[in-house]
């Protein structure tokens, strides 16, 4: 199985962007799917993640300008950003995991595949 990202680019603050993440091959379904960044010189950081069932966990930093979706079928996850800000410039990363969880507030240690990340650049 493999996250392909896509979506990634760059933008002016104040600007949006759509990032999808989708799995290779068919035939399997993700319990939770999660988006993380990595900008630069920092660690890698939870943006944020989504349940099978549709329960969402979002970053403090995101502040309610991104939001998360998933299509369970077609193994599928978006990310739409709003308002960003120069400080969201990261690389983005898919994650995904085969096991189910209630809540989307699970370890990164869970998460069985990984894309290999989609970059996005927030400047002027």
């Amino acid at each position: 199985v493999q996250l392909v990202e896509s979506g990634g680019g760059l933008v002016q603050p104040g600007g949006s962007l759509r990032l999808s993440c989708a799995a290779s091959g068919s035939g399997f379904s993700f319990g939770v799917m999660a988006w993380y960044r990595q900008p630069p010189g920092k660690q890698r950081e939870l943006v944020a993640a989504i349940t099978s069932g549709g329960t969402t966990n979002y970053a403090d930093s995101i502040e309610g300008r991104f939001t998360i979706s998933m299509h369970n079928a077609k193994s599928t996850a978006w990310l739409e950003m709003n308002s960003l800000k120069p400080e969201d410039t990261a690389v983005y990363y898919c994650a995904a995991s085969r096991r189910r969880f209630t809540s989307a507030r699970i370890s990164d240690r869970n998460y069985d595949y990984w894309g290999q990340g989609t970059q996005v650049t927030v400047s002027s």
